[in-house]
């Protein structure tokens, strides 16, 4: 049996006869054998037999070690090991992973591999279900191996195939049996394919994805393409569904029965991300019944824009690859689901499958939850970067049919998902001739969506303008047409395919993004680099990264830069875009009494949605109710009056919280989950008094000032009350972040870098004078680091009222100081038996300058392990914003007006020492930094550091806190 395709790819399929020993592992050609492309779908009522589960498995360190007996029947692999599949060996005992970002981990001489070339056989001996048909053919179906394989059933040469993410089927009714049927696959690490996956991941050989055989009736289903479209004017959908076998297409709630190739027109409601409203509908040709699920939408780029349903879309998206921490890229259906509803519950709308299509699942449930979907064809070449990309396979034509392939494979199997409203060629892969024939097969065959590709510049053969981690200067300048470029392609959309680096703490400042995506309609959003932290599930080091497997090339932690943890415990970054892209936004005077409400949707208007309020007196709630509002349309705005301020709060900080909730339960979150939240001041918080009543006494070997008792030689503080206190001074250092150190290729200055060569990390500390004054004890200082004549002139002036302790520090920049300082507070060290804290300020979750949209003021508690963020490398983290006061460890500290709260059961430098979470052991101390200010985050590690704004500079500083212990 043969399935038809479109003439214009049958040429680019024309893959010769069978291999020769094993040259087809360096063939540039896609492969033999393999039927043509199809759609994928559900499973209709014709029989199937997944083959997943324990095959056996025999792993040789070149491609030609075995010879090909294992593939007769009757061959003993009884001493062989046993591996899963869906599965990769290396993550089962056999091999190690590799990880780089762009290196290929082989020698670049394309389209030659190592003779050392891991080789895995798979054995898997099946007997047909009793009640499979004997009539119809079969298909053996392969969803995804890495990275080519060569198959054999009951000891026939069936074929061999590249192309690691994408599908292949081979016709093998012919060749089955009852039972004992033999299975045989050759796996090989690298291949000529592997140069065309130089993806920023694991290098992960294996069977990844089903095994399914399929049977094929006679008179079965072969290809078909559903055409649905929908004209925003007449609120009507078209329906056409071309088949390669003639059939007939019902939608029972459309009242629709008409034969394929026909169209029909009638009023439907259309598919969104927000409104994902699928039809059922069946296929029905002579010898089988297909489901079909059928979203009518029309996808266009008109007046500049990327319009859907007659609207301009924005795009608040994140790059997901598949990752599981100890699966790897071989995911089942509830993994993938955990991600779509993840998503969803964080207002996230769009996914770019960074690097290759998904698991066809996946799709299948962004056409069911709503995501609008970027599908990613499976090519890069970015190595090819060390040479100036000399030899690119993107611009040979000797690699033109496997590049077509690839594309085929990919737009064939994903046609029909509405989720799906722009094709990606690809990424990273350089230019040329073979992107050009790519785009124009995929004209050819599906003009109903859009064509990507970043490396495009000039905008060639794609419709879109995209870039990667361009600084909000420069979109700003895009945005405003300033951008210069060629004609074509500043009359194109743009988008951030890639940016906000979410590698360890951060991504910061995607707040100011999302501000420039909504004041430009040209800027189109764009999608966060990435979703999950590829960490791998370790005994050793809690999740392992690069280079912890022993690989000879490697780039570290750059495989951790997720929104979410590996295990999918959502970081702090991914709370932090689900406020900055909520979509309702509510501003207003809180003095006032006044909200306004603005509906950021693109379709939906606020039906959906009940609104709340909340009074809070001194960060504690009081009274709570409904807020009427609108069924506000989209872009539509409202003006809603609060009501009476609920309580006399006359001296106390006050303010109103207003929520966005689900007002019923969605298929993807329950009644009351929350869409979106403001905070509006109504009154201040007054600022701590400390009257100077007493004076510093000096007796035997210690001062005591109220409550307190210092050091008399050194004024270091001691205790206040009955709390020991250990290690004042000033601090300055934190544990550089992923996005302080940077990465090489940024413009900016890497500052993690160069505060350790000036030394921040090893401040010595001078004391130049301890005073006793009538109301006062001032203790005078000097910070600085050695080498340098830069240096901080610090005064602590300590002041009681009798019961409680006020510490001002001022400090004097000394020197030319050309960088920020990474922190500006004090440390101190509290008994380890110090647990829990209260506090009132910024929670949740951590917040820093330019991360801190979703830290809301409120009262809080948690443990000190709990204010730890698990980032996959240690770096500084669990900073709480805007603190007014907290307690721990019987000792309260309020601020002048408000601080930054840190506290650990390590020091800074064992933080920063640590490589890995195991590294980090609970000490007997645990570190307090109270904060006057923090640099920003920015995403340097990848894209722009922190903005000026969220730069902490050495200027002239006075803060001030105010200690008291706590009794009872």
């Amino acid at each position: 049996m043969s399935f038809r395709t479109s003439p214009k790819l049958s040429a680019s399929l024309d893959q010769g006869g069978p291999p020769s020993s094993i040259d087809y592992v360096e063939n540039v050609s896609p492969g033999s054998g393999a039927l043509p492309p199809r759609a994928w779908y559900a499973p209709s009522e014709a029989k199937s037999l997944s083959l997943n589960g324990s095959w056996r498995f025999r792993l040789s360190m070149t491609a030609d070690a075995e010879d090909d007996s294992f593939a007769e029947q009757g061959y003993d692999a009884g001493d062989w090991a046993e591996v899963s599949v869906p599965g990769h060996w290396v993550l089962q005992g056999h091999g190690a992973p590799i990880y780089t970002n762009h290196l290929y981990p082989f020698p670049v001489d394309p389209p030659r591999v190592p003779t050392e070339n891991p080789t895995g056989d798979h054995l898997r001996v099946f007997d047909l279900p009793s009640d499979w048909p004997s009539d119809g053919g079969a298909v053996l179906r392969f969803d995804g191996v890495e990275s080519c394989a060569r198959v054999w059933l009951n000891g026939t040469d069936i074929g061999e195939f590249k192309g690691s993410r994408l599908p292949h089927e081979f016709a093998v009714g012919h060749l089955l049996k009852p039972s004992g049927n033999v299975l045989a696959v050759r796996v090989h690490q690298w291949s000529a394919g592997s140069y065309l996956e130089d993806q920023d991941q694991w290098w992960l050989p294996g069977i990844f994805r089903d095994v399914t055989l399929l049977h094929r009736p006679a008179g079965g289903v072969l290809d078909f393409f559903v055409h649905a479209s929908y004209d925003h004017l007449t609120g009507e959908g078209a329906l056409r569904v071309d088949s390669d076998v003639d059939g007939r297409v019902t939608v029972p709630a459309l009242d629709i029965d008409l034969a394929t190739g026909e169209s029909v027109t009638v009023a439907v409601r259309p598919w969104t991300a927000e409104d994902p409203h699928l039809y059922d509908g069946v296929l029905a040709t002579e010898g089988e019944r297909v489901p079909l699920r059928i979203g009518f939408r029309t996808v266009e780029l008109a007046d500049g824009l990327i319009k859907v349903n007659g609207k301009a879309v924005l795009f608040k998206g994140v790059n997901r690859h598949e990752w599981h921490p100890e699966t790897g890229r071989a995911l089942d259906l509830e993994t993938m689901r955990e991600d779509v509803l993840l998503m969803k519950r964080h207002n996230i709308n769009a996914v770019r499958t960074s690097h290759y299509p998904p698991h066809p699942a996946f799709l299948d449930l962004c056409d069911e939850y709503g995501l609008w979907v970027m599908d990613e064809c499976d090519l890069e070449t970015h190595g090819f970067t060390e040479q100036a990309w000399r030899d690119n396979p993107v611009d040979d034509e000797r690699w033109t049919p496997a590049l077509l392939d690839r594309a085929a494979r990919m737009v064939e199997r994903d046609k029909n998902h509405p989720s799906v409203v722009v094709w990606s060629l690809g990424n990273e892969a350089g230019t040329g001739r073979g992107l050009t024939a790519m785009a124009e097969w995929i004209r050819g065959r599906d003009g109903s969506r859009l064509i990507h590709y970043e490396g495009d510049i000039d905008c060639r053969d794609t419709d879109v303008y995209a870039r990667m981690y361009a600084s909000h200067a420069e979109v700003e300048r895009i945005a405003r047409g300033l951008d210069g470029g060629t004609l074509k392609r500043r009359q194109l959309p743009f988008i951030l395919c890639e940016y906000g680096h979410a590698m360890g703490n951060g991504p910061g400042g995607i707040a100011d993004y999302q501000r420039l995506f909504e004041s430009y309609d040209r800027i189109q959003g764009g999608f966060i680099w990435e979703w999950i932290d590829h960490g791998i599930k370790d005994e050793r080091y809690g999740f392992a990264y690069g280079g912890d497997f022993g690989e000879e090339l490697h780039d570290g932690n750059f495989v951790c830069d997720g929104l979410v943890f590996p295990d999918r415990t959502p970081s702090p970054g991914l709370a932090e875009y689900k406020k900055v892209i909520e979509p309702v936004r509510i501003l207003g005077e809180g003095a006032d009494g006044t909200v306004r409400v603005t509906n950021a949707y693109d379709f939906a208007d606020l039906s959906a949605l009940a609104f709340e309020w909340s009074y809070l007196v001194d960060g504690e709630t009081v009274e709570t109710g409904a807020l009427t509002v609108p069924a506000l349309g989209p872009g539509e705005s409202a003006e809603v009056k609060l009501p009476t301020p609920p309580a006399d709060a006359r001296g106390a900080e006050t303010q109103w919280t207003v929520r966005a909730v689900l007002a019923a339960g969605t298929s993807w979150a329950p009644r009351g989950h929350e869409v979106a939240w403001a905070q509006l001041p109504v009154a201040e918080r007054a600022v701590p008094r400390v009257a100077q009543s007493d004076g510093p006494v000096l007796g035997g070997r210690q001062i005591t000032l109220g409550p307190a008792a210092f050091d008399t030689r050194t004024g270091a503080l001691r205790t206040i009350g009955g709390v020991d206190v250990t290690g004042l001074r000033l601090d300055v250092w934190r544990a550089p972040t992923d996005n302080d150190n940077g990465a090489h290729w940024q413009p900016d200055e890497r500052y993690g870098l160069l505060w350790r060569k000036l030394g921040l990390h090893r401040m010595r500390h001078r004391l130049d004078a301890v005073e006793l004054g009538d109301d006062a004890l001032t203790v005078r200082t000097r910070v600085a680091p050695a080498a340098w004549e830069v240096g901080l002139c610090t005064v602590y002036r300590w002041t009681s009222d009798g019961t409680r302790l006020r510490l001002t520090v001022s400090v004097a920049p000394e020197g030319d100081w050309t960088l920020p300082l990474p922190r500006l507070g004090i440390r101190l060290g509290l008994s380890g038996s110090a647990d829990r804290v209260k506090w009132f300020g910024g929670g949740p979750g951590e917040g820093y300058p330019d991360t801190k949209s979703a830290s809301r003021v409120a009262r809080w508690e948690a443990t000190v392990d709990e204010l730890q963020t698990p980032y996959v490398r240690p770096q500084e983290n669990g900073a709480r914003a805007d603190v007014r006061w907290a307690e721990i460890g019987g000792l309260r500290v309020e601020g002048d007006p408000s601080f930054w709260f840190t506290a650990r059961r390590w020091t800074t430098e064992q933080l920063d020492a640590a490589e890995h979470l195991t590294d980090l052991a609970p000490g007997d101390t645990v570190w307090v930094n109270l904060d006057h200010g923090q640099q920003g985050i920015g995403s340097q590690s990848c894209g722009p550091g922190a903005l000026p704004q969220y730069q902490l500079r050495a200027t002239p500083a006075e803060f001030s806190f105010v200690f008291s212990e706590i009794h009872g």
